[in-house]
């Protein structure tokens, strides 16, 4: 789902930021490019999926220098 430029300007406003058509503009762009990209990432992964590696610090705990 695309935003639209009155879309982005709300959330613009309620972040408290007050930007011209024209930024506006060229940052939906990228707004809209980013969130199809994080869609496709979604769909590609699963959500049972664990990351490669996770850090627990109490693991290291015991390999100071």
């Amino acid at each position: 789902m695309q935003l639209e430029l009155d879309e982005l300007r709300g959330m613009a406003r309620q972040a408290g930021l007050s930007l011209t058509d024209d930024e506006l503009q060229r940052l939906l762009t990228g707004v809209n490019r980013a969130r199809k990209q994080a869609a496709e990432l979604r769909d590609w992964l699963d959500r049972g999926d664990e990351p490669a590696g996770a850090f627990n610090p109490a693991r290291h705990a015991d390999r100071r220098s």
